[in-house]
């Protein structure tokens, strides 16, 4: 499932995190990628122990567990800390897919990277180039969102981002492992979830809405794993 999460940073927040990063000692970007995606990462990167990494990532965690669609979406069980990324000057990612496990720096804890995700803090006017460029079941399908929105896919999928030839593109990044592994159940899980939510904002309870969202309890319980 590919889903693009609308608003998940206020307005506010994007321009507090922009003045945070315009402001910040970048690095290689090559400092968290993985064997093979280090030979086609070519961007700058916040150090995962910087002080403005870290609040900033607070603010989006803080952000995502306020964040319905999200939650149903991707049930998430543990999450990676937030990482916060640069492009500019044609600097680019080519194709290449995330490592299956991250360890979370100084702890022990290890997250399976189900779903990756992409958080826009730039505006598509402000650079040139940007797109993240996903392969999915349907084909290549290009990303370039409004500052403050998400996108969030699975991360089995080859992906990219083209080459920035102007201006700069600032956004966080980061994966999770979910309560599901399945893509696919997760997809019939949201899809089922929307629709009792859809209901609901349609009729009063009825007896049918309740079977329905007993039915989807009953089918996470089978599939989480916590």
């Amino acid at each position: 499932m590919l889903l693009k999460i609308p608003n998940v940073l206020s307005k506010e927040q994007v321009e507090y995190a922009k003045s945070k990063l315009l402001d910040a000692d970048w690095a290689d970007g090559n400092i968290t990628a993985g064997y093979q995606s280090a030979k086609a990462k070519n961007n700058l990167q916040l150090p995962e122990s910087s002080p403005i990494a870290i609040e900033l990532g607070d603010i989006v965690l803080t952000a995502l567990a306020q964040n319905n669609m999200f939650m149903s979406a991707a049930l998430p069980l543990k999450i990676f800390p937030p990482l916060f990324n640069c492009y500019q000057g044609g600097r680019s990612f080519g194709v290449h897919v995330d490592n299956a496990i991250r360890q979370v720096p100084g702890t022990p804890v290890k997250v399976r990277t189900d779903i990756s995700m992409t958080l826009f803090l730039s505006e598509p006017d402000e650079y040139e180039g940007g797109e993240l460029v996903i392969e999915d079941t349907y084909g290549s399908q290009s990303v370039k969102l409004a500052a403050g929105d998400m996108v969030l896919y699975p991360a089995t999928s080859l992906h990219s981002v083209t080459p920035v030839t102007k201006g700069r593109r600032l956004a966080s990044f980061f994966w999770l492992q979910s309560m599901v592994s399945s893509d696919e159940k997760r997809t019939l899980l949201f899809d089922m979830d929307m629709a009792i939510q859809s209901l609901r904002a349609q009729v009063d309870d009825s007896p049918e809405i309740v079977q329905l969202t007993g039915v989807y309890h009953n089918l996470l319980r089978q599939w989480a794993q916590t």
